[in-house]
């Protein structure tokens, strides 16, 4: 593999590409650790261990909803509507007729794509702050609406920034851009899952909170 990453590093084409996937990656990265103004993020995270379906979806942004960055939502909407335009170019005549006209079809999808993604940040990010309610605020219920509207344009436009790094990556970079988000953010948490399997084990507990007794050395 190594001998393989050294061939391609000597190509320039392809080492400018590797370079440019890697700063937006980084890029990527760095927004994941700066948080969403105005929340309660110990509350936030206390929710995601609570509810399943938040788990999924911490899961998926590398911890970026229950540490509730500018990036919480990642590229959760972006995927959806990509299953959504999938099944609507089988149901709807006039986009799989777009569909097989080439490349020109499939910009106009993409297009649509983002549009449906927009849409669908926006309603995700409205049903986070209602569903998550005001304990999910720093103010709690002093929270004005000019508090929600901050949290909700964060969210929206944090989506919108990370489907725009996923498409720059698989147009100029190496790879699928989305895929490669998804990854990374998922590789981000290992060294923290790794010292949390090696305490519990220390300690004499499993992941499902079963006790046992420590070997001891």
């Amino acid at each position: 593999m190594l001998e393989t990453f050294r061939n391609a590093w000597k190509v320039e084409d392809l080492r400018k590409k590797i370079i440019y996937t890697l700063i937006m990656l980084l890029i990527y990265r760095v927004g994941s650790v700066i948080p969403t103004p105005g929340v309660n993020v110990d509350y936030i995270a206390q929710q995601v261990n609570n509810i399943s379906m938040l788990g999924m979806l911490d899961f998926i942004n590398g911890q970026n909803f229950s540490n509730f960055t500018i990036f919480a939502m990642g590229i959760s909407p972006y995927i959806t509507s990509s299953i959504i335009m999938q099944l609507l170019t089988i149901a709807i005549p006039s986009l799989e007729r777009l569909q097989k006209e080439g490349e020109e079809g499939r910009k106009k999808i993409a297009e649509i794509t983002r549009v449906v993604t927009i849409a669908l940040g926006c309603i995700m990010a409205l049903g986070i702050i209602l569903g998550l309610g005001s304990g999910a605020m720093a103010k709690g219920a002093n929270a004005n609406f000019f508090d929600y509207a901050l949290v909700f344009v964060v969210l929206a436009a944090g989506t919108a920034f990370t489907m725009w790094i996923g498409e720059r990556i698989t147009e100029n970079g190496i790879g699928n851009g989305v895929s490669l988000i998804i990854t990374i953010g998922i590789v981000s948490r290992l060294p923290q899952s790794v010292i949390e399997l090696v305490q519990m084990a220390w300690n004499g507990q499993t992941p499902d909170g079963t006790s046992f007794k420590p070997v001891q050395l």
